[in-house]
This record gives structure tokens, sequence and C-alpha cells, in this order.
């Protein structure tokens, strides 16, 4: 054998590596959200294409902008800037005027991922944030919601209120007779015939789209499992108002934003804890804030704000779930 062959050469970790990579991932995701993003075409017509085009072109527009006027490296083709741009759109309303998209793609985009140092380095959800500043700076537009169904017959739109605004405004019975029964009720939730953003009306085309990541093994079950498990059991003691364990979880787990936001925003690689353990208590969380604002809050939901409050303390979570090193000792404390 020559030298050369027998040169040993020592290299940083990792050192098992595979041949996922940013672009393959997000670029999976992305296409998990096709389902839901299908079923938003189906129900609210050719305005869901309008919108969440705007949306992914406004953020890989600025993406691209950023980057060339900073003269980096572009990497609007690795799909983050899109699959952020999609999100948003999925969050927004059929109905809003063309510069809501527009300006939310540039919160999300500029202010939340390139100026904290672009792709792995934002603290926050991008999408998220994109939604939130849109809620609070234009909030009659953002929560001016529309019958799926006029939107796909070519009908006026009909305003209305979205499952979770009747919930809070009518109660568990009145909501139940609004659909005729329980059956009918939850047959809406699943399909997505209801009022509601774009991409979380329809649960079984957003668990089509779970599937195909837990398959990939992109995500785990400890976050969305967590989450949904929490708000179910909130729900299920809290939830009716005729006294403890009245209350309906089914219908808070297929309504409003949280098959969205459990499967593909609460799990975001960069803003979530990455040791198992947190992200068990990290989903907890999640749920928790989530029904408190649905409960209690001035709010019909909550999902969005309960991700966002536990992006804040994902670093800390991590911090104090560190599991033991393989092989340490712990030292023993000397007696004075």
């Amino acid at each position: 054998m020559s030298t050369e062959a027998k040169k040993l050469v020592v290299s940083v970790s990792p050192h098992v590596r595979d041949e996922e990579s940013i672009a393959k991932i997000m670029w999976t995701v992305n296409l998990a959200l096709l389902p839901a993003f299908i079923m938003s075409v189906y129900y609210f017509g050719p305005r869901a294409v309008y919108v969440t085009g705007l949306c992914i072109l406004s953020a890989v527009l600025s993406e691209h902008i950023f980057q060339k006027s900073l003269k980096k490296k572009i990497t609007t083709s690795d799909g983050s800037a899109f699959l952020t741009g999609l999100l948003l759109g999925m969050n927004l309303p059929p109905n809003v005027p063309f510069y809501i998209p527009i300006i939310g793609s540039f919160v999300a985009i500029v202010i939340t991922k390139m100026l904290f140092g672009g792709l792995g380095y934002n603290i926050f959800n991008p999408a998220l944030i994109g939604r939130a500043f849109l809620l609070l700076t234009w909030p009659k537009l953002m929560t001016r919601w529309h019958e799926p169904t006029a939107q796909f017959l070519g009908l006026d739109a009909k305003t209305t209120a979205t499952p979770l605004g009747l919930l809070k405004e009518e109660g568990l019975t009145k909501f139940i007779e609004h659909f005729g029964d329980k059956a009918s009720l939850y047959k809406s939730l699943l399909i997505g015939s209801t009022a509601g953003s774009l991409g979380e009306t329809s649960a079984i085309a957003l668990l089509i789209g779970a599937a195909l990541l837990f398959y990939k093994k992109y995500i785990t079950w400890h976050i969305p499992f967590s989450f949904l498990a929490s708000v179910a059991v909130i729900a299920w003691i809290f939830g009716g108002k005729e006294g403890l364990f009245t209350g309906d979880p089914i219908i808070h787990l297929l309504s409003g934003g949280l098959m969205l936001g459990a499967f593909f925003m609460a799990t975001d690689y960069v803003t979530c804890p990455t040791i198992r353990k947190g992200q068990i208590i990290f989903g907890i969380g999640c749920g928790a804030i989530t029904m408190l604002i649905r409960l209690k809050g001035g709010f019909p939901e909550g999902v969005m704000f309960a991700i966002l409050l536990m992006n804040c303390f994902a670093p800390l979570i991590d911090r104090n779930v560190v599991p033991k090193q393989f092989g340490a000792i712990k030292k023993k404390e000397v007696k004075k």
C-alpha cells in the first residue's frame, strides 16, 4: 500500500451523511402541502391561486432582491422562500387585497428571516410573523371570511364566520345545530367545506400531506401529537359550558389552523427544540396556549400566537432538557 493510502483523515462531525439536503426537504414539504392547496382552489376558486401565488412570488423576489443587493449567495432555489410564501398564503382569507400578500411576504422574508442571518438563524416562524403583522395592522381585512361554495360556483361571496367564531359566539349546542347534527359538522370540518383561511379548512388534505412527511421521516410524532393531545384533553375538560368534561375535542381538533400549525409550522426545524423531550414540552405548551386563547381570549383562534410564543421558549427548553452525556460521571460535592 502506498503512503497516501495509509493516511488517516480526521474530520469534524457529523461523520455519517445521507442524500438529504435542505432543498430536498423544503421541496418535499411544498409537495406535502399540495393536497391542501388543491382543496383551497376547489372551494375558493381562482382567488386561492391568486392570493397564494402572489405570496410565493413576493417571498421569492424579496429574498432574491435582498441577497442580490448585499452581494450574497442567491439561495431562492432551495425552496425555503417558496415554502414561506406558500404557508403565508394558506394562512390568509381568500378575498384580501393584493397588497396584503406582498407586505406579509416582505415582513416574513426580509424582517423575520434575512435580517436575522437567513435560513437557520431566524428565531420565529417567518410565515406566522408575516400573518401576525397583517392581523394586527389590518384586523378587519384579515378576519373577513366567506363561504367556500360561493367562490367555487362563481356566485357572489357571502360573508360568514369561521367554525371557531360561531362556536365562541353561539356556544356548542347552537353551533352544532347550525350544521344540522354532529355527523354533518364533523364531515364539513374534515373535508373543508367551511369558512376560514385558504389552507386550514380541509383537515383530511392536511393529514395526507402530514403522512408524507412522516413517511420521509422529516417530522416525528413528538411535537404534533403532543400539540393535538393537549388540545383534545383541555377541550374535553373545559370546552363545554355545562361543566367539566362536557367539551367536544373533535371540533377543536378539526377546526381552525390546528392541523396546519401542528404538522407544518410547529415542526419547523429552526424554531422548535431539537431534543425529543423538549419537543414534547413544546407541543404541550402550544396546545395549552391555543386552548387558553380559544376558550378565554378575545380571538376565536390561538394557534398562531401559541406557536410564536413557544418559539421564544425553544432555546430555553433545549437548555434545560439536555440529556446526560454518555460515560459522564457526576461530580460529588465536596463537604467543607
